[in-house]
């Protein structure tokens, strides 16, 4: 695999329903009130939205998400990457007997030229940067999500 390729999979659980799971993940508005490492979003049009965002290391990536696919009864979701990232995400909502399970296939092309530069050396630190932002992620959509579904 090229040194600016990067591929994760990403498989959460959540205590809460499917629909609420799904409707959460295509609120991309929302993301800042859940997701510590995603700074900003802001909408370009129906489909699109241009994201900021910054994990643990000290740089920032701009990302904008077109939706390709938003099936609700399948529990698909598919976006198109481009900016500082490009490629493709896709999300897969279950339900089970343990909750709903979130699945999240990314592959994606470093386009930003810091981190080309750096990708040779630093591609170990960018992927456990990568994994920590996914667990912020999963905490704070657990946690949104528990305490939407408990109720008042």
């Amino acid at each position: 695999m090229p040194l600016h390729t990067y591929r994760f999979r990403d498989t959460w659980l959540i205590a809460a329903p499917a629909r609420l799971v799904f409707d959460a993940v295509v609120d991309l508005a929302g993301y800042p009130r859940w997701w510590p490492d995603v700074r900003s979003v802001k909408r370009v049009d129906d489909d699109t939205a241009e994201l900021v965002c910054r994990a643990t290391l000290p740089y920032r990536l701009v990302v904008r998400m077109r939706r390709a696919e938003q099936n609700v009864p399948a529990g698909r979701l598919r976006v198109q990457l481009a900016g500082d990232l490009e490629g493709s995400l896709a999300a897969l909502v279950t339900g089970g007997a343990e909750g709903t399970w979130l699945h999240i296939t990314q592959h994606v092309l470093v386009t930003k030229p810091l981190l080309r530069r750096l990708s040779p050396v630093a591609r170990p630190l960018f992927r456990a940067n990568h994994a920590l932002m996914m667990r912020r992620g999963h905490r704070g959509l657990r946690c949104l999500l528990c305490a939407a579904h408990a109720g008042p």
